[in-house]
């Protein structure tokens, strides 16, 4: 007997000094996040595919939503948090160019969803605009050189071509000096495509427009200088819109006018709108312009006309504008004029439309109707785009506006020509909201909960019959008649398939008291259901009060929905051929009611016990029981098959504490382990197998209970040794920890408690998701024979308590590891691999995510929801949090929703090819067939009329709206422009065909990062400098002398971004239908 004891003893001693680790290491984790929907709060432009049918959105902090149909939805995240000022597609190619406020170009390729390549500009870049149906760029600088860029898609880079146009030269061809400081502000393609196709517009920030020549490196037309006359025609805000105003106005200068925004204003390139920082809007007439083959102009004094917003002498700048032409006009210049910004400094925020009529020309121009939209936020970025198969006598444009923080509204053609004809200045229109595949702000998401199902289980299949009926489609909206525009990308080939299946929920709870439940099966969210807040011809007090906590048995295809009120709702997904019974129970009565037959979740019960918040909801034994946690302190166990109380405890502790965790196991012979338990005189009847409930209260205390008969296991409450808040409770079974019962664990390690968040919110009161406690089951119940190697991870604000079951049953309060945090947590979870336990999450009030081991709890990774995300720690953001056993994550903030993946390899939602596509290649395709279709048919007609028409294109600040008829083909049209964009347009001897390679090589050598600045970039910036001291001698200013300090709006105004939208062949959108319909 001695010798047996030395032994266990020498064992005791060799297992203090050999700890047992967990398996989980760096390389097995991964983070990734396969699902986000919602737009950004930071939102602040936007970019439009017209022929794909998608929709890019940039924010403030380096992130890019892209939006399709179908609740197709992603995200790119750009590794630098800086604000995007332009954003366009590669329309039809699959790519997105970006350029953050640092000035680096990207581009995006949207089938891969990664950065493709980027190129850091040298210099301030003020302009930007993609070539139409090309993969060239036009890149204008702060120092008035014009750039010509090009995507090379088979080697994936950025190219600066040799095609540059700098101020100096211009001013050289114009035959006058320009100014020393002359950024340009917009740069736009001409909207024909006839014989202007190699033109562009230039404007300077000085009021000065140059229409030029690309093919022939010559002045069409020059605008904006001192001695222009204007034929002034003012719009008040205190006058009728539809009169003319006066024949004869005053002559005015446009000396010291800065352009802060530009359009076309017709469809042939005539008319050009300018808006300026003084809220000015002048229509330039460049219809006189020379065509090719004509001789150079020098200043032009053609008529231009004034639209004035306001009588004010102070306005605020025309920072957006956008034109969109009348399908039933017969002239070129008949359409609505949008615009932001040119009122009053203080006015209400507001987005105006004008109706303007051109009877014989630029002389004659009226507006016929004013109509300003009452903006919902401050306004972010406004984008005009075609209805898809738009040709170019069938323009119905529709409006997107863009407000903060993260609004997006939709106008329609119909909604909008409402307006217009109302005649009313402030007339009211419902817009469109963007429909939010999972709501999350409106209405407000108060629980959520993920779960697995059985594969092949009765949950799976019903519910798979109730999304095949109930699917809502999210290309249309669900309140209104208007057809979301926005439709495009490709599912996936295994959410489409006929044998799909149910597998994985999420079900969320509002605070207006409905559920909605959601298809998560694969990284494409689909909505099955949604559980009104009330039982049709019954009225229940509290019934639609905010859902507090959730939870779902796959087994009995049941859901239980708890409120702040203390009702407990239960819904039977069963389908019943018959009536259904409604029971109603409180504390001392029962009301049975009969319900008419319906589709969908049927009430079959409401519980009214106590007035008090439900905090925690578990079911139990193959969900014939439910235990109920109350903010009170009291539990409630329900029997589900005869749906009555089977017991109602007494507060838990003393002092009350909210029960805030239940955790439901089945154990054999539990009472064994109960250090000097008396059964005779504690009455607990001997089961030899029979459920607890492990109760975790709110300060940290934990009760066990017998699950059938309400007795305590444990006369008195297992508790730590100094107050704590609790968060989390894990009862993990299967595991051995050896012998580290008196191994001494650090307080806090600093190296491991690091943030890099800015700021430390108030510790705060926090709830718990509904699945916080299941770990060993899809149904949170444990069977085992014994517990000797069963573990309870106790989680708290400050600290982590690892304790064996057999102490914690003892009353022994010295835990096997603990764990102090030097910031406070608020949400905890473990996750599986390989079926057991390896590790624990943890979230920070300080917005830090920490990664530990299990059984060991050290530190693996750190990261946070700033870096992964882009997002702050909110406030109660952990009650709407859920997670999976495989590492899946699921959050909410504002109005996005995020799946957070951690660990790396094959998962449920990292199946190859389970991502839906963001580029759709087979409507590419035949968009292209229809192209080359318009091609051939104007080649034997000769004319220029083709299936391909009405482009509409935006450019804020250089970002326009205006119609083109598109007459080339993608491939012609860059292999033209290519040719004239591989020489320099102001050298005495065009390099030939044979001098192409030299070149080529010499523009790869121009985009390594460590070259200096190109000649001609050098030779502006000298210049500058030599005028500069001129300057000096005679002013009195020193050769750095930079341009004034201007107000935030000056600044918004003068870098706005562009964005470019085509219209797309009504032949390839008949393509994608007939392809849908083969998948379907």
């Amino acid at each position: 007997m001695f010798a047996k004891r030395l032994i266990e003893k020498a064992v005791d001693h060799h297992h203090q000094h050999n700890p047992q680790h967990g398996n989980l290491t760096p390389a097995d984790l991964d983070l990734q996040i396969p699902i986000h929907y919602g737009i950004p709060s930071t939102a602040s432009i936007l970019a439009f595919d017209s022929i794909q049918r998608l929709l890019a959105i940039g924010t403030l902090d380096g992130r890019i939503k892209v939006i399709g149909g179908d609740g197709i939805e992603g995200l790119l995240i750009s590794p630098k948090r800086l604000p995007y000022k332009y954003l366009q597609f590669l329309q039809n190619q699959g790519s997105l160019v970006s350029i953050s406020n640092d000035n680096e170009i990207q581009v995006w390729n949207l089938e891969s969803r990664c950065l493709a390549c980027c190129l850091q500009w040298e210099s301030n870049i003020t302009a930007f605009s993609v070539i139409i149906d090309s993969h060239f760029m036009y890149v204008g600088d702060e120092y008035g050189l014009m750039s010509v860029i090009k995507y090379d898609l088979e080697d994936v880079n950025l190219l600066q071509l040799p095609y540059n146009v700098p101020a100096n030269s211009l001013s050289e061809a114009a035959g006058f000096s320009f100014p020393d400081y002359l950024p340009i502000v917009g740069v736009l393609s001409h909207p024909c495509s006839g014989n202007r196709q190699d033109t562009m517009l230039i404007a300077y920030v000085t009021g000065l427009i140059i229409l030029w020549d690309v093919s022939e490196a010559r002045i069409l037309f020059v605008g904006g200088g001192n001695d222009l006359k204007l034929k002034d025609k003012v719009v008040e805000s205190e006058r009728e819109v539809d009169t003319d105003l006066s024949d004869d106005p005053p002559d005015h200068h446009l000396q010291d006018k800065e352009t802060s925004a530009l359009c076309w204003a017709s469809s042939n390139g005539s008319i050009l709108a300018v808006g300026y920082i003084d809220g000015d809007i002048l229509f330039w007439n460049i219809s006189d312009a020379e065509p090719p083959g004509g001789h150079q102009t020098g200043l032009s004094s053609s008529k231009v006309v004034k639209l004035q917003l306001s009588s004010a002498e102070r306005r605020i700048p025309v920072i957006v504008l956008h034109w969109s032409p009348n399908n039933q006009s017969c002239n070129n210049c008949d359409g609505q004029l949008f615009i932001y910004g040119g009122d009053d400094i203080g006015s209400e925020e507001v987005l105006s439309v004008f109706t303007l009529e051109w009877s014989s020309g630029l002389e004659t121009v009226r507006c016929a109707s004013r109509v300003d939209l009452t903006l919902t936020g401050s306004f972010a970025d406004m984008i005009l785009l075609p209805s898809a198969g738009a040709t170019q006598g069938n323009q119905q444009a529709t409006l997107f506006v863009l407000t903060n923080p993260g609004q997006l509204h939709l106008y329609d053609d119909a909604s909008l020509s409402a307006l217009l004809s109302q005649m009313e200045r402030m007339a009211s229109v419902c817009a469109v909201e963007f429909p939010a595949v999972v709501p999350t702000a409106d209405p407000c998401m108060t629980m959520a909960m993920f779960t697995a199902l059985p594969t092949g289980g009765n949950s799976s299949i019903i519910l798979s019959k109730m999304a095949s009926v109930m699917k809502l489609g999210f290309t249309s909206t669900p309140t209104t008649d208007t057809k979301w525009p926005v439709t495009g990308g490709v599912p996936s080939q295994l959410s489409i398939t006929k044998d799909h299946g149910v597998e994985r929920l999420y079900i969320a709870g509002y605070r207006d008291g409905t559920v909605r439940i959601f298809d998560v099966t694969y990284p494409i969210v689909s909505l099955i259901c949604i559980i009104e807040g009330e039982v049709q011809g019954i009225k229940v007090t509290g019934f639609n009060s905010q859902v507090s906590n959730l939870d779902f048995c796959s087994l009995t295809s049941s859901l239980a929905v708890g409120n702040e009120r203390g009702l407990v709702r239960i819904y039977n997904f069963r389908a019943s051929s018959s009536e259904t019974s409604f029971h109603f129970v409180t504390e001392s009565e029962r009301e049975v009611h009969t319900l008419p037959q319906r589709e969908g979740p049927q009430c079959i019960a409401v519980f009214s016990l106590i007035n008090s918040a439900i905090l925690a909801l578990r079911f139990a034994n193959s969900g014939t029981k439910l235990a109920v946690g109350f903010e009170s302190g009291r539990v409630a166990v329900l029997d589900m098959s005869s749906l009555s109380v089977l017991f109602f405890t007494d507060r838990v502790s003393d002092p009350i504490s909210p029960i805030i965790s239940l955790t439901w196991e089945k154990y054999a012979n539990i009472h064994c382990l109960v250090k000097s338990l008396k059964l005779s005189e504690t009455k607990i009847p001997v089961n030899p197998k029979e459920e607890v409930i492990f109760i975790l209260t709110k300060d940290a205390k934990v009760k066990v209970f017998d699950g059938g008969s309400g007795y305590t296991i444990c006369s008195d409450s297992w508790h730590m040794k100094i107050e704590a808040i609790a968060i989390s409770m894990y009862v993990i079974g299967n595991h051995s920890v050896s012998g580290l019962a008196n191994e001494k664990k650090p307080e806090s390690r600093s190296q491991d408690t690091a943030s890099d968040s800015d700021s430390m919110p108030d510790t705060t009161l926090i709830g718990i998701n509904s699945h916080e406690t299941e770990h060993q089951s899809s149904f949170g119940i444990v069977y085992t024979e014994t517990f000797s190697d069963s573990l309870i991870l106790l989680c708290c604000e400050d600290s982590l308590h690892l304790n064996s079951m057999k102490a914690v049953l003892q009353g022994n309060n010295k835990p096997i590891r603990k764990w102090t945090h030097a910031k406070p947590c608020c949400w905890t979870s473990t996750f599986k691999n390989d079926g057991k336990v390896c590790g624990l999450v943890l979230l920070f009030q300080t917005g830090v995510i920490e990664i530990r081991s299990f059984p060991d709890l050290e530190l693996v990774e750190e990261s946070s929801l700033m870096s992964i995300l882009r997002w702050n720690f909110k406030t109660s953001m952990d009650k709407t949090m859920s997670y999976s056993d495989d590492g899946l994550i699921i959050l909410a903030n504002g109005s996005e929703l995020a799946f957070i993946s951690l660990l790396a390899g094959e998962n449920c939602f990292r199946i190859p090819n389970s991502l839906p596509c963001l580029h759709d290649k087979v409507l590419a395709a035949a968009a292209a067939a229809a192209f080359n279709c318009s091609l051939n048919q104007k080649k034997k007609q000769g004319t220029a009329v083709g299936i391909l028409g009405g482009v509409v294109k935006g450019l804020k600040g250089g970002k326009t709206a205006h119609t083109a008829a598109v007459c080339s083909t993608p491939k012609s049209n860059s292999s033209q422009l290519e040719d004239m964009f591989l020489k320099s347009p102001f050298l005495n001897v065009s390099p030939t065909v044979a001098d192409n390679q030299k070149v080529e090589e010499l523009n790869i050598d121009d985009t390594e990062i460590d070259e200096p600045v190109s000649e001609t970039l050098h030779e502006v910036k000298n210049i500058n400098r030599g005028k500069g001291t001129e300057r000096g001698k005679l002013l009195g200013t020193s050769d750095d002398t930079k341009p004034r300090l201007r107000t935030r709006e000056e600044i918004i105004a003068k870098y706005r971004k562009a964005a470019d939208s085509s219209s797309v062949a009504a032949q390839a959108r008949n393509k994608l239908v007939e392809r849908q319909e083969k998948l379907e």
